[in-house]
């Protein structure tokens, strides 16, 4: 078996794992990256054409300085590359006055628009908005490309000077050395940001798979991306959407939640009433939750850094999470706050993981 030095070697090319790449690359590393599929593939949870991009986040009001990041650095990478990463339609949150959607768009710290009742009826007669339902909208918020993205920073880290192995299993990450069938990698920093496959190398997270499909819907004029843009809907106590309109290359796609309790046709029948609710596409999302669905990111020892938790809202803060998963790995000061993020919170004790994984780290 061929052994080989690198500086840095990041496990996983999804969303997390492929900006961590190029953000190492960025700082003049020797840095690999290892896939187990193809770049920009559809096995994971960074596909499906679109995603949603917000910046008044609901979940923390710490990811909004994250989301901002990965906007700056890919408006950077499209001045490179002529791409678009971004479409920035704005997004309307819909929900009842003290509904998360609501309340935690207005507590991320960044401009927004409160939007009364009847603001919200007028601006989109498509919706059955519920008796007292009010809207914030985010005007910065849009739609982004997963796996364009995804190719882009892997291109944008190969550029550098990054070597990737595609379609390549890890067997083994043992002490500082990432093993595969041909090649032992021996480095300075692992960042491990495997999706799904997280649990198999981290055992000890508390990371559950959460199979989530992606729905399709046959576009209709008042259903363009122009007239229907991205959306945030606390529906019910019971149901929440998401989604956005069609634009030259993609249908109206829209998730409802919980996935496990809601049926999205009849979910999509009652809240968009003039929109053909059978979907004529669905594909999987293996979306990988924690507990309090936050992301983990950040160290699990001296040599190792982890990333998952994507929780169903990480692609739209991936290239900020790169960001910070290259300042972590590389000793500088984060440029926000990553304390909400720390996957040690679940341990009990802040400097370890509980019952530490054999051969992690050293």
């Amino acid at each position: 078996m061929l052994t080989v030095r690198k500086d840095a070697v990041v496990v996983g090319l999804g969303a997390f794992g492929s900006a961590a790449l190029w953000r190492l690359a960025t700082r003049g590393l020797n840095v690999a990256g290892i896939e187990q599929h193809g770049v920009g593939h559809d096995q994971g949870s960074s596909h499906g054409g679109t995603r949603l991009f917000r910046i008044a986040c609901m979940e923390h009001p710490g990811l909004s300085p994250i989301a901002m990041k990965s906007l700056e650095l890919w408006t950077s990478l499209s001045a490179e590359t002529g791409e678009t990463y971004v479409r920035q339609t704005g997004l309307l949150y819909v929900g009842n006055p003290d509904s998360k959607a609501i309340t935690g768009p207005q507590a991320a710290g960044v401009p927004v628009e409160l939007l009364t009742h009847a603001q919200v009826v007028e601006r989109q007669p498509q919706y059955n908005v519920q008796p007292g339902q009010i809207g914030v909208w985010d005007p910065g918020a849009g739609i982004c490309y997963p796996e364009r993205n995804v190719r882009a920073h892997v291109a944008a880290a190969q550029r550098l000077g990054a070597d990737v192995h595609t379609n390549t299993n890890v067997l083994a990450i043992e002490g500082t050395t990432v093993y595969t069938p041909t090649l032992a990698i021996e480095a300075d920093q692992i960042v491990i940001a495997a999706g799904a496959g997280l649990r198999h190398f981290v055992p000890d997270l508390p990371l559950k798979h959460v199979p989530t499909p992606v729905n399709w819907f046959r576009p209709k004029d008042s259903f363009a991306l122009e007239k229907f843009p991205a959306f945030v809907w606390d529906f019910s106590d019971e149901m929440g959407l998401w989604g956005h309109g069609s634009a030259e290359d993609y249908a109206v796609k829209i998730g409802a939640h919980p996935v496990d309790t809601v049926n999205v046709e009849d979910a999509v029948a009652q809240a968009f009433p003039s929109l053909d609710p059978i979907p004529f596409d669905v594909k999987p999302c293996h979306v990988t939750d924690s507990p309090d669905e936050q992301f983990l990111v950040g160290r699990l020892s001296e040599h190792v850094t982890v990333a998952g938790g994507d929780s169903g809202h990480g692609f739209k803060h991936c290239a900020g999470i790169g960001e910070l998963l290259a300042q972590i790995a590389t000793g500088e000061p984060t440029y926000c706050s990553t304390d909400f993020m720390n996957p040690h919170r679940f341990s009990g004790e802040p400097g370890r993981p509980p019952n530490r994984s054999a051969g992690l780290g050293a």
